[in-house]
Protein backbone atom coordinates (compact mmCIF):
# COMPACT_ATOMS: atom_id res chain seq x y z
CA UNK A 1 0.00 0.00 0.00
CA UNK A 2 1.11 3.54 -0.51
CA UNK A 3 0.38 6.64 1.74
CA UNK A 4 0.34 9.09 -1.41
CA UNK A 5 -2.54 10.98 -1.41
CA UNK A 6 -2.67 13.61 -4.16
CA UNK A 7 -4.51 16.63 -2.93
CA UNK A 8 -3.37 18.02 0.61
CA UNK A 9 -6.09 19.12 2.85
CA UNK A 10 -4.81 21.58 5.91
CA UNK A 11 -8.06 21.41 7.28
CA UNK A 12 -7.80 17.59 8.09
CA UNK A 13 -4.61 18.27 10.46
CA UNK A 14 -5.39 16.75 14.47
CA UNK A 15 -9.24 16.27 13.28
CA UNK A 16 -10.52 13.04 14.64
CA UNK A 17 -11.80 10.55 12.56
CA UNK A 18 -12.84 6.80 13.17
CA UNK A 19 -12.44 4.41 10.75
CA UNK A 20 -14.49 0.78 10.79
CA UNK A 21 -12.79 -2.15 9.09
CA UNK A 22 -9.63 -0.25 8.78
CA UNK A 23 -6.77 -3.12 8.84
CA UNK A 24 -7.54 -4.08 5.20
CA UNK A 25 -8.66 -3.05 1.81
CA UNK A 26 -10.24 0.39 1.44
CA UNK A 27 -10.50 0.67 5.21
CA UNK A 28 -6.38 0.50 5.55
CA UNK A 29 -5.98 3.12 2.67
CA UNK A 30 -8.41 5.64 4.64
CA UNK A 31 -6.55 5.02 7.37
CA UNK A 32 -3.38 5.66 5.66
CA UNK A 33 -4.53 8.56 3.98
CA UNK A 34 -5.88 10.30 6.85
CA UNK A 35 -2.47 9.94 8.67
CA UNK A 36 -0.49 11.10 6.00
CA UNK A 37 -2.70 14.25 6.36
CA UNK A 38 -1.99 14.89 10.25
CA UNK A 39 -5.51 13.55 11.60
CA UNK A 40 -5.67 11.85 14.79
CA UNK A 41 -7.00 8.52 13.31
CA UNK A 42 -8.46 5.14 15.13
CA UNK A 43 -9.91 2.21 13.71
CA UNK A 44 -11.89 -0.39 14.69
CA UNK A 45 -11.40 -4.43 13.32
CA UNK A 46 -11.39 -8.02 13.93
CA UNK A 47 -8.09 -8.39 12.44
CA UNK A 48 -5.16 -7.96 14.25
CA UNK A 49 -2.30 -9.37 12.34
CA UNK A 50 -3.01 -7.46 9.66
CA UNK A 51 -3.91 -4.01 12.31
CA UNK A 52 0.10 -4.56 13.67
CA UNK A 53 0.97 -4.84 10.33
CA UNK A 54 -0.48 -1.26 9.20
CA UNK A 55 0.86 0.39 12.02
CA UNK A 56 4.03 -0.68 11.79
CA UNK A 57 3.88 0.87 7.99
CA UNK A 58 2.66 4.19 9.10
CA UNK A 59 5.25 4.74 12.04
CA UNK A 60 6.36 8.18 10.15
CA UNK A 61 3.19 9.16 10.47
CA UNK A 62 2.57 12.31 13.02
CA UNK A 63 0.25 10.35 14.70
CA UNK A 64 0.31 7.22 15.00
CA UNK A 65 -3.47 5.65 14.36
CA UNK A 66 -5.32 4.00 17.20
CA UNK A 67 -5.91 0.56 17.03
CA UNK A 68 -9.26 -1.14 18.67
CA UNK A 69 -10.39 -4.38 18.40
CA UNK A 70 -14.38 -4.28 18.26
CA UNK A 71 -16.89 -6.27 17.35
CA UNK A 72 -19.12 -4.56 15.12
CA UNK A 73 -21.78 -6.67 15.32
CA UNK A 74 -21.75 -6.79 19.21
CA UNK A 75 -23.47 -3.29 19.80
CA UNK A 76 -22.52 -2.79 23.46
CA UNK A 77 -19.10 -3.29 22.78
CA UNK A 78 -18.77 -0.77 19.71
CA UNK A 79 -20.93 1.56 22.07
CA UNK A 80 -17.96 1.06 24.51
CA UNK A 81 -15.70 1.31 22.08
CA UNK A 82 -16.52 4.57 20.43
CA UNK A 83 -16.92 6.20 24.27
CA UNK A 84 -13.82 4.98 25.09
CA UNK A 85 -11.77 6.28 22.01
CA UNK A 86 -13.85 9.69 22.59
CA UNK A 87 -12.36 9.93 26.06
CA UNK A 88 -8.64 9.58 25.27
CA UNK A 89 -8.94 10.72 21.69
CA UNK A 90 -11.84 13.67 22.03
CA UNK A 91 -15.33 13.78 20.43
CA UNK A 92 -15.66 12.12 16.82
CA UNK A 93 -15.14 14.37 14.25
CA UNK A 94 -15.30 12.19 11.12
CA UNK A 95 -16.61 8.55 11.42
CA UNK A 96 -16.26 6.58 8.19
CA UNK A 97 -18.22 3.49 7.85
CA UNK A 98 -16.58 0.96 5.90
CA UNK A 99 -16.83 -1.97 7.77
CA UNK A 100 -18.21 -4.78 5.35
CA UNK A 101 -18.61 -8.05 4.04
CA UNK A 102 -19.77 -9.31 0.52
CA UNK A 103 -20.05 -13.02 1.28
CA UNK A 104 -21.37 -14.30 -2.01
CA UNK A 105 -25.18 -16.15 -0.98
CA UNK A 106 -28.26 -17.87 -2.99
CA UNK A 107 -31.67 -16.46 -2.54
CA UNK A 108 -32.83 -19.75 -1.59
CA UNK A 109 -30.08 -20.52 1.02
CA UNK A 110 -31.02 -17.44 3.65
CA UNK A 111 -32.03 -18.15 6.46
CA UNK A 112 -33.43 -16.09 9.31
CA UNK A 113 -29.96 -16.02 11.13
CA UNK A 114 -27.97 -15.56 7.97
CA UNK A 115 -29.74 -12.68 7.11
CA UNK A 116 -29.48 -10.95 10.46
CA UNK A 117 -25.65 -12.06 10.40
CA UNK A 118 -25.42 -9.99 6.72
CA UNK A 119 -27.10 -7.57 7.96
CA UNK A 120 -25.43 -6.95 11.23
CA UNK A 121 -22.66 -6.75 9.15
CA UNK A 122 -22.98 -4.60 6.47
CA UNK A 123 -25.47 -2.55 7.59
CA UNK A 124 -26.87 -1.97 11.15
CA UNK A 125 -23.23 -0.91 12.85
CA UNK A 126 -23.59 1.94 10.28
CA UNK A 127 -26.58 3.48 12.24
CA UNK A 128 -25.50 2.59 15.41
CA UNK A 129 -21.71 4.33 15.31
CA UNK A 130 -23.68 7.11 13.72
CA UNK A 131 -26.07 7.55 16.72
CA UNK A 132 -23.07 6.91 19.20
CA UNK A 133 -21.06 10.30 17.49
CA UNK A 134 -23.89 12.23 16.72
CA UNK A 135 -24.55 14.05 19.89
CA UNK A 136 -21.30 15.32 20.36
CA UNK A 137 -21.24 16.24 16.50
CA UNK A 138 -24.99 17.74 17.26
CA UNK A 139 -22.72 19.97 19.96
CA UNK A 140 -19.73 21.06 18.53
CA UNK A 141 -22.40 22.10 15.49
CA UNK A 142 -20.30 19.89 13.44
CA UNK A 143 -19.19 16.50 11.80
CA UNK A 144 -18.93 14.42 9.10
CA UNK A 145 -20.33 10.80 8.42
CA UNK A 146 -19.31 9.20 5.49
CA UNK A 147 -21.00 5.58 5.35
CA UNK A 148 -19.74 3.00 2.41
CA UNK A 149 -22.12 1.74 0.30
CA UNK A 150 -21.96 -0.76 -3.38
CA UNK A 151 -22.55 -0.77 -6.71
CA UNK A 152 -24.03 -3.66 -6.56
CA UNK A 153 -26.74 -2.27 -5.00
CA UNK A 154 -27.29 0.30 -8.23
CA UNK A 155 -26.55 -2.27 -10.69
CA UNK A 156 -28.49 -5.21 -8.70
CA UNK A 157 -26.13 -8.35 -9.03
CA UNK A 158 -26.96 -11.45 -8.43
CA UNK A 159 -25.47 -14.24 -5.64
CA UNK A 160 -25.66 -11.58 -2.92
CA UNK A 161 -29.21 -10.66 -2.16
CA UNK A 162 -29.06 -9.65 1.07
CA UNK A 163 -25.94 -7.85 0.89
CA UNK A 164 -27.31 -5.65 -2.13
CA UNK A 165 -30.09 -5.36 0.37
CA UNK A 166 -28.03 -3.72 3.01
CA UNK A 167 -25.86 -1.42 0.59
CA UNK A 168 -29.79 -0.29 -0.31
CA UNK A 169 -30.67 0.45 3.41
CA UNK A 170 -27.28 2.72 3.33
CA UNK A 171 -28.17 4.89 0.95
CA UNK A 172 -31.30 5.19 2.56
CA UNK A 173 -29.93 5.53 6.38
CA UNK A 174 -27.12 8.19 4.31
CA UNK A 175 -30.61 10.80 3.34
CA UNK A 176 -31.93 10.22 6.18
CA UNK A 177 -29.22 11.59 8.40
CA UNK A 178 -28.41 14.40 6.59
CA UNK A 179 -32.03 15.34 6.07
CA UNK A 180 -32.34 15.01 10.44
CA UNK A 181 -28.85 16.16 11.29
CA UNK A 182 -28.02 19.29 8.74
CA UNK A 183 -29.44 21.35 10.77
CA UNK A 184 -26.85 20.57 13.60
CA UNK A 185 -24.04 21.49 10.79
CA UNK A 186 -23.51 17.49 10.29
CA UNK A 187 -22.94 15.82 6.77
CA UNK A 188 -23.84 12.82 5.54
CA UNK A 189 -22.56 10.97 2.24
CA UNK A 190 -22.34 7.61 0.71
CA UNK A 191 -19.43 6.40 -1.13
CA UNK A 192 -20.27 3.78 -3.39
CA UNK A 193 -17.35 1.97 -5.26
CA UNK A 194 -17.49 -0.34 -8.05
CA UNK A 195 -15.15 -3.11 -7.83
CA UNK A 196 -12.57 -2.07 -6.19
CA UNK A 197 -8.50 -4.44 -6.29
CA UNK A 198 -8.18 -5.19 -3.02
CA UNK A 199 -6.39 -8.23 -1.69
CA UNK A 200 -10.06 -10.03 -0.92
CA UNK A 201 -10.90 -9.24 -3.89
CA UNK A 202 -7.72 -10.50 -5.91
CA UNK A 203 -8.06 -13.89 -3.46
CA UNK A 204 -11.90 -14.70 -4.04
CA UNK A 205 -13.76 -13.42 -6.58
CA UNK A 206 -10.40 -12.28 -9.50
CA UNK A 207 -10.89 -14.60 -12.92
CA UNK A 208 -10.51 -13.91 -16.41
CA UNK A 209 -13.75 -13.92 -17.28
CA UNK A 210 -15.12 -11.62 -14.27
CA UNK A 211 -11.86 -9.37 -15.25
CA UNK A 212 -12.79 -9.10 -18.44
CA UNK A 213 -16.39 -8.18 -18.30
CA UNK A 214 -15.42 -5.64 -15.54
CA UNK A 215 -12.65 -4.50 -18.30
CA UNK A 216 -15.37 -4.05 -21.02
CA UNK A 217 -18.06 -2.09 -18.80
CA UNK A 218 -15.91 0.31 -17.44
CA UNK A 219 -15.13 3.37 -19.37
CA UNK A 220 -12.10 4.11 -17.93
CA UNK A 221 -9.51 1.03 -18.53
CA UNK A 222 -8.11 0.62 -15.56
CA UNK A 223 -8.32 -0.98 -11.95
CA UNK A 224 -10.24 1.30 -9.28
CA UNK A 225 -7.55 1.23 -5.89
CA UNK A 226 -8.44 1.38 -2.79
CA UNK A 227 -6.48 4.89 -2.54
CA UNK A 228 -9.52 6.45 -5.01
CA UNK A 229 -11.46 5.30 -2.82
CA UNK A 230 -9.28 6.98 0.06
CA UNK A 231 -8.95 10.04 -1.88
CA UNK A 232 -12.90 10.72 -2.16
CA UNK A 233 -13.35 10.27 1.46
CA UNK A 234 -10.56 12.85 2.28
CA UNK A 235 -12.71 15.15 -0.06
CA UNK A 236 -15.65 14.54 1.56
CA UNK A 237 -14.11 14.48 5.13
CA UNK A 238 -12.36 18.12 4.71
CA UNK A 239 -14.09 21.66 4.81
CA UNK A 240 -13.83 21.72 0.75
CA UNK A 241 -16.98 19.63 0.65
CA UNK A 242 -19.11 21.75 3.08
CA UNK A 243 -22.24 22.11 0.92
CA UNK A 244 -22.36 18.55 -0.08
CA UNK A 245 -24.41 15.99 2.28
CA UNK A 246 -27.16 13.18 1.10
CA UNK A 247 -25.35 13.06 -1.75
CA UNK A 248 -23.92 9.33 -3.19
CA UNK A 249 -20.69 9.46 -4.24
CA UNK A 250 -19.99 6.56 -7.29
CA UNK A 251 -16.42 5.93 -8.23
CA UNK A 252 -16.81 2.91 -10.66
CA UNK A 253 -14.60 3.90 -13.46
CA UNK A 254 -17.79 4.74 -15.25
CA UNK A 255 -19.23 1.47 -15.02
Amino acid sequence: MTTAIGATYPCLQERRVVISGGANGIGAAMVAAFAAQGARVAFLDLDTTSAAALLEQLQPCAHLPVFRRCDLQDLESLSQTLAELAASLGPVEVLINNAARDDRHKLEDVTPELWDELMGVNLRHQFFASQAVLPAMQEAGRGVIVNLGSITFLKGYPDLPVYVTAKGGVVGLTRALAREWGPHGVRVNCIIPGWVLTERQQRLWLTPEADAERLRSQALKDWILPEDVARLALFLASDDSRMCTGQNFVIDGGR
